[in-house]
């Protein structure tokens, strides 16, 4: 297995880990298993799989390989959403303790909190994610409040749908010292870029309908730990709460996952070709992209992450350019979501789960891996169109 060579690459662990044993005749890919329970020749043991809904052997590839990749000591666990993943993590919060989430995240993490705590289950905080001084002051605030164990810190970075960047390793280490768990949400820059496990993160997450599995064609969610006890709280719940993925949808995102690294590589240069455009185009009235020498966020990015991911956000001047723009698109596909093979555009405030500090005005871009000037020319006639015939002369 790829696990006994802890020292192969990133990108090679996405072909080589949770591959069937080297065996005569055995085949080089997974089956894929269809089945709700197993045959039985004993009274039930640990680890026995005894029904579906607790395990699965098309899972465990996918698991496998996923831990190896995060540089988790176990396997990961997947679930059926990135939402499933999401209400597996908060369920580690003690009813009565607190979050702490930044103010710009995944919409479903951020509504699924509010929900919660609406409903009393632990108090919520918004932060700043990038504003290292104030995310501590609200750590340092409620240690005088909470015993260790009761709080939990929410990271994700970049943001969605913002891109701010924080300083993971800093706040984690803050957060441990006042016995609070930390979750980072790897969705955006996934293995290929940052590993959070390694920054002390005692849990990632991710939306596998995402970059991981990469076409657009799947619902999965997963987190990873190297911490047993963590595992088993995550497992329970998950079996629990019938949270589980299909066998055929965890098949095909390992399937994904065999070309992250390729994906990933294209997603990423034609993301920094298409923001070094934007921040010349005078219809845009600012880009964000860690990726950018001007981005706030720049020199954090660079320092922590190996490359700046595959999402670029712009800001128009208003809602009627913005939606004019997504109108106008003939290449780029109008929709939501992103991470898959075709390139996505949308104004994110048409979700009315998006937070009102998103400006109105501002539109998101997944990038595929089409051609690039072809992505180029496709997003310079729609801004010429939506803008009344300005360019930015190239």
């Amino acid at each position: 297995m790829a696990t006994d060579h802890p020292d192969l690459a990133p990108d090679t662990l996405t072909v080589a880990a949770g591959r069937p044993p080297r065996e005569h005749d055995a085949p080089v890919n997974v089956p894929i298993v269809l089945s709700t329970t197993y045959h039985e020749t004993r009274a039930p043991q640990p680890g026995d799989r005894i029904y579906a809904r607790g395990s699965n052997p098309t899972w465990d590839p996918f698991e496998e390989a996923l831990g190896a990749l995060e540089g988790a000591d176990l396997p990961a666990l997947v679930f059926g959403s990135g939402l499933g993943a999401a209400a597996a993590a908060l369920s580690l919060v003690p009813t009565g303790g607190a979050v702490v989430m930044p103010r710009h995240a995944y919409a479903g993490s951020i509504s699924l909190a509010g929900d919660l705590a609406a409903q009393g289950r632990f108090e919520l905080l918004a932060v700043d994610i990038a504003d290292t001084d104030a995310v501590l002051g609200t750590l340092d605030a409620l240690a005088h409040r909470f015993e260790a164990g009761q709080v939990m810190l929410w990271l994700e970075s970049p943001t969605n749908p913002m891109l701010e960047v924080a300083e993971l390793a800093v706040l984690t280490d803050a957060a441990h010292a006042h016995g609070a768990l930390v979750v980072a949400d790897n969705t955006f820059n996934t293995p290929m870029v940052h590993r959070p496990l390694e920054a002390g993160v005692d849990v990632v997450l991710h939306s596998v309908t995402k970059w991981l599995a990469g076409h657009s064609d799947v619902v999965l969610g997963a987190l990873a730990t190297s911490d047993a006890a963590l595992r088993g709280r995550l497992l329970a719940h998950r079996t629990l709460h019938g949270a589980i993925a299909g066998p055929f949808e965890v098949w095909l995102a390992l399937r994904g996952l065999r070309t992250l690294a390729l994906r990933m590589e294209r997603s990423q240069s034609t993301a920094a070709f298409l923001a070094l455009h934007l921040a010349d185009h005078p219809a845009v009235r600012r880009v964000r992209y860690p990726g950018l020498a001007s981005d706030p966020g720049h020199e954090r990015a660079a320092a922590q992450f190996n490359g700046f991911g595959g999402i670029v956000s712009i800001e128009l001047d208003d809602v009627a350019t913005a939606d004019a723009v997504v109108e106008a698109v003939r290449l780029w596909l109008p929709a939501t979501s992103l991470g898959g093979v075709e390139s996505l555009v949308e104004r994110r405030r048409r979700q009315p789960a998006e937070p009102a500090t998103v400006p109105e005005a501002l539109v998101r871009l997944s990038v595929g891996i089409e051609n690039p000037e072809d992505l180029w020319v496709d997003l310079e006639q729609a801004l010429r169109r939506a803008t009344g015939g300005r360019d930015g002369g190239l």
